[in-house]
């Protein structure tokens, strides 16, 4: 199995999927993809797993929200990415291990491997970091008719739903201050 070239095509797809739908921001995937290969190295779990898993996160999202089933963008992604993998001799375990990736990263499914986790810690970098922060109230700002509070109350909402998923320690380290500063910019920028 060569993962170097079914990391180069998921990657490929995954950037085309955003350009296609604007969705999600190239700069929010490259926030948790570089984070999530952080943490692997950190964490000393299978690269491979959690590049892949980190690439494919949001592979259904902008599907999920043409189709107005944003909710559904897990499922969506988790199917996407089955079919992906029908042209690779992924193992049985591994592709489960990073579908499991995909269906875990917002906090409703449990972890099945560590690698899971990892993906989900880095992916709460898109929305409490600074840089993913303002990356995504931009992203929400620009060629839309503009709802100021709006655009606050889905970071905040994005923001709570993230910093309440974070389950590694080193993650929470480093991302509370920033959490804090930015519940409380949130309501400074509401008076």
């Amino acid at each position: 199995m060569n993962y170097e070239e079914i990391i180069k095509k998921a990657r490929e797809w995954a950037v085309s999927e955003i350009e296609k739908y604007d969705s999600p921001a190239l700069l929010l995937f490259e926030i948790s993809e570089a984070k999530a290969l952080e943490l692997a190295e950190k964490m000393n779990v299978d690269k491979n797993i959690v590049h892949l898993g980190a690439i494919l996160m949001d592979i259904g999202l902008g599907k999920a929200k043409e189709e107005g089933r944003i909710l559904e963008h897990t499922k969506i992604g988790v199917e996407l990415a089955k079919e992906f993998f029908k042209d690779f001799d992924l193992g049985k375990e591994e592709e489960n291990k990073i579908l499991n990736c995909i269906e875990s990263h917002h906090g409703k499914v449990a972890f099945e491997s560590l690698e899971a986790e990892v993906c989900t810690n880095a992916d709460c970098y898109r929305f409490i970091s600074p840089r993913g922060v303002f990356v995504f109230l931009y992203h929400m700002g620009k060629g839309k008719e503009f709802n100021f509070g709006g655009v606050l109350d889905f970071a905040e909402e994005k923001m709570d739903e993230k910093w309440n998923i974070l389950s590694l320690d080193i993650c929470k380290q480093e991302l509370e201050p920033y959490y804090k500063q930015f519940k409380d910019l949130i309501i400074k920028a509401r008076e």
